[in-house]
């Protein structure tokens, strides 16, 4: 299913994409307001990620770091991140950036550089993450409170940190 949002009163209207085709017109009238406007399939342009159908190491590798997952505010989309050993820098992508964990999103209140999540090994092999502000100029959240320029917080499997309006759930890898 997905939802649209009415152009006069900001209503969500939802359908089932799968009944129509790519480039096909569709014409919607707002149950709430009787405005009438359209709409055209097409591709998305945002950036799906590709998920490769062989299984090769460099993918498990990456998968044994954890994950976040990515649930936007009302006009976002889920998206699932791997995480890698080291600094992971995540923020809002954008043309020019440069970082290793770039979200999708419409998101403006998120910085490009917004929070970095280090990933590491204690010496008896478990992994430890460590969450810090990037600096942004809208703060770090971790649960409700928000991290200092200098703090660096130990977070566990289920975490939950907000940067700008986008909420992150931690995913622990092995």
């Amino acid at each position: 299913m997905k939802r649209i949002l009415c152009p006069k009163c900001e209503n969500y209207i939802s359908f089932d994409e799968t009944k129509y085709t790519e480039g096909q017109s569709l014409v919607f009238v707002c149950e709430h307001c009787s405005k009438q406007f359209s709409i055209r399939l097409g591709k998305t342009k945002m950036k799906v990620p590709r998920k490769d159908e062989t299984f090769d190491e460099e993918e498990e590798q990456k998968e044994e770091f954890g994950s976040i997952m990515i649930l936007g505010n009302v006009f976002g989309f889920k998206q699932v991140l791997p995480l890698l050993e080291g600094d992971n820098v995540i923020g809002r992508r954008c043309v020019g950036t440069v970082i290793n964990t770039q979200i999708e999103t419409g998101d403006m209140s998120m910085d490009r550089r917004h929070c970095i999540i280090n990933v590491k090994r204690n010496k008896l092999g478990k992994l430890i993450y460590t969450l810090r502000d990037g600096p942004s100029l809208t703060g770090t959240f971790l649960k409700s409170e928000v991290l200092n320029d200098k703090d660096r917080m130990r977070i566990e499997d289920g975490a939950i940190i907000t940067i700008g309006a986008t909420t992150i759930i931690l995913h622990v890898g092995k």
